[in-house]
């Protein structure tokens, strides 16, 4: 709404809201600072879990911040920011996803406090980008360095890593061993530099057993059963086919119509199909593959034809599947049937269909050093079997990110105390204003060891001046062991974490942080009107 002389000018339309100036940010804070509270218990080995029920009664229980914030369906736009941090930590780097948006409502705290102080917004930003950048390089020359020959310190990563999953418990360390070996594979050498796509690392779930029952098939294990009873069930020296179109009889691309006036014509007909489909087997087997994997379907006939052949087949393979099929054999993916010849096979030493937990799988194994493989995790139930699955996707992209980005750092809240200890120095070498932006980001980061010693019992304040005074005198491995409740020297207990996780989290929380301090104004326009109910205003706005 503006004024001109008497007359009012309506410049939003009606039923929009508008909050303004520092009831804007204190609204923005106020979101921020409870989405990290509402993840925040999560944190470290000892972290709680969350149950989620969703609106149609289905039950997640986990401890990982990305899904609790995506199924907790936030409406507030700030708060929407932060379950964006998450998504993004979790995108690249598998690990620190309650960390990073833990960390960004603490800067979010700090910063009211500044602005209570009467510091403005601006001062706050630039104090906390200078403070990032500083943060960011003092974790580089702290980090120590790690390749993908040191095994034993990638299975390290990849324990600490899992450690804040229940369901995995004493797993793990097979677990890790799992993950390192299934990255290890996968890795491919490309101009002197490693490249790992780990989306070649098939994370597959079934029900039943217990987590250590899980395993590496150095293959591609496809949730799907042959498709003729009559196949053979186990194919050893596979040769395998994959193909990109329908073993089926094609409609004509144009409108066409087919008149059929008497028995002999029809008889033709049906079997002139019959012999295109013969066809098109025999020119599989003129190939002389024995195993077929088709992404599209397979016609009824051409099934009867193929099981007759002795070969097995699956239909409806994922596009996905195809490609690590193709990756794990050496096949060529063929869209053209006639194409097909036998250099485009890939082979394997078994093709076989076994029942997991009463359902047919088809296991593709003994491939020439693949580089795609699959990693079967069981659990006694369905929530067991969800959180062991998130635990090794978590364990999989930390392991990933600790050798491409090749340094490593100490876990427990010792880095993060490390980081506010040397950021109090900093302060004071800036000076002005800026100098508490600095404090407060330094002051910000140690709610992480902080939260960990409320997580294992110990006293926070007690903690925090130990671990303060220990790095201060040079110990910079000193954190938090929350199984023995003590402050100790983290890396001879081996908690160990990727560069890359830390400086994702720390970047992510202060860019959201900063972002949502600029924000002064909030316009909201109205919501549709709904037949049986009234208008409705910035409701949705302050609900998560």
């Amino acid at each position: 709404m503006a004024q001109l002389g008497d007359q009012q000018v309506l410049v939003l339309p009606e039923g929009s809201k508008r909050i303004l100036g520092r009831d804007a940010q204190r609204i923005n804070i106020l979101v921020g600072k409870a989405v990290a509270n509402a993840v925040r218990s999560t944190l470290g080995p000892k972290g709680m879990d969350k149950m989620l029920v969703d609106e149609i009664g289905d039950i997640t229980i986990t401890n990982d911040g990305a899904t609790i914030l995506k199924e907790m369906s936030i409406e507030h736009p700030a708060g929407k920011m932060l379950v964006e941090v998450a998504k993004t930590q979790d995108s690249e780097t598998g690990d620190g996803t309650t960390t990073a948006v833990v960390i960004a409502g603490e800067l979010l705290k700090k910063a009211e406090e500044l602005l209570d102080q009467e510091i403005h917004p601006s001062i706050i930003i630039k104090g906390y980008k200078m403070a990032e950048e500083k943060a960011i390089e003092i974790l580089d020359q702290v980090s120590e360095p790690v390749t993908i020959d040191n095994e034993d310190i990638l299975k390290k990563v990849c324990i600490t890593t899992m450690s804040s999953k229940g369901a995995v418990g004493k797993s793990k360390e097979k677990l890790s061993n799992i993950i390192v070996e299934a990255v290890k594979q996968v890795a491919e050498n490309t101009d002197g530099k490693i490249v790992i796509n780990k989306d070649y690392i098939k994370v597959e779930k079934k029900e039943g057993g217990d987590v250590d029952e899980s395993t590496l098939i150095k293959g591609v294990v496809i949730d799907k059963e042959r498709v003729h009873s009559g196949m053979p069930r186990k194919i050893e020296n596979a040769k395998i086919a994959l193909i990109d179109s329908a073993l089926e009889i094609k409609e004509t691309e144009t409108d066409a119509e087919i008149r059929i006036t008497s028995p002999e014509q029809l008889e033709a007909f049906l079997d002139q199909e019959e012999k295109m489909l013969r066809e098109m087997v025999e020119k599989i087997k003129q190939a002389n593959a024995n195993v077929v994997f088709c992404q599209k379907g397979i016609d009824d006939m051409a099934q009867h034809f193929l099981a007759k052949a002795g070969i097995f087949a699956v239909r409806r393979v994922k596009k996905s599947d195809m490609e690590k099929l193709a990756k794990a054999t050496g096949a060529t993916i063929i869209t053209n049937l006639k194409e097909l010849t036998e250099k485009d096979l890939g082979f394997a030493e078994v093709v076989e269909e076994r029942k997991v937990s009463g359902e047919a799988m088809t296991f593709v194994e003994g491939c020439k050093d693949p580089k795609a493989v699959t990693v079967l995790i069981r659990g006694g139930t369905e929530h067991v079997v969800n959180e062991a699955e998130r635990a090794v996707e978590d364990g999989i992209v930390a392991v990933v990110s600790a050798i491409e980005m090749g340094k490593i750092v100490t876990g427990g809240g010792a880095i993060e105390t490390e980081l506010a200890v040397r950021l109090r120095e900093y302060a004071t070498q800036i000076g002005g204003r800026e100098q508490l932006a600095i404090e407060a980001f330094a002051s910000a980061l140690e709610i992480i060891p902080r939260t960990l010693a409320e997580s294992a019992g110990m006293d926070p304040i007690d903690t925090l001046v130990q671990l303060r005074s220990s790095h201060s005198n040079g110990e910079k491995n000193v954190g938090v062991h929350v199984f023995n409740a003590k402050v100790e020297d983290m890396l001879k207990y081996d908690v160990i974490e990727p560069t890359k996780v830390k400086r994702q989290a720390l970047a992510s929380a202060a860019e959201a942080a900063e972002m949502i301090l600029k924000i002064d104004d909030i316009i909201a326009a109205s919501r549709m009107k709904e037949p049986s109910q009234g208008p409705q205003g910035m409701e949705g706005m302050g609900g998560m």
